[in-house]
């Protein structure tokens, strides 16, 4: 069933991400290079380098220390992370950062795919296009604690990230 806009927020609503902007898109099917695998990997690597404009939504993604550094770092992708396209390459997304963002696997790109997946066949699909390049549900934003508590995370992690630049 096509879906409007309204009701694409309303769906999305219910999947619990009803801060998610969306993008209508129109697909066709576009063909994609054998290696594309391959390319996206190092694609991955590079976007995960881009991300220390980032430090502020990572921290709200509650990610283990060591995991946090590494994934900033570029060294390697922490578990139930996953980076997206916000066009996929079968509709015509390109292999370039400005086409991903990441999130928690489970359950928001898991939901993410249900949403998909639900509109397969339509003449119009509604894709996920978080402003960021990470997207944390605003729910999921406020859950410290209140104090300063996050800000003395950052400052404890920006001087870990400094010490291990060689930047002290």
């Amino acid at each position: 069933m096509q879906l409007s806009q309204d009701a694409a927020e309303k769906r999305i609503a219910e999947l619990r991400m009803d801060d998610l902007p969306l993008e209508q898109i129109y697909p066709k099917p576009h063909p994609v290079a054998p290696d594309w695998f391959q390319k996206y990997h190092e694609l991955v690597r590079q976007f995960t380098t881009t991300l220390t404009d980032s430090i502020q939504e990572i921290a709200f993604m509650g990610l283990p220390q060591q995991d946090f550094i590494d994934l900033v770092m570029g060294r390697r992708m922490p578990e139930n992370l996953s980076v997206r396209f916000r066009v996929p390459l079968v509709w015509g997304g390109k292999l370039e950062i400005d086409n991903l963002f990441m999130c928690m696997t489970f359950p928001h790109s898991h939901n993410m795919d249900r949403f998909i997946i639900e509109q397969a066949g339509n003449e119009s699909v509604w894709l996920p296009n978080p402003a960021k390049k990470i997207y944390i549900p605003a729910n999921m934003g406020n859950s410290g604690d209140g104090g300063n508590a996050t800000e003395d995370r950052f400052s404890q992690l920006a001087a870990q990230i400094s010490t291990s630049h060689g930047m002290e």
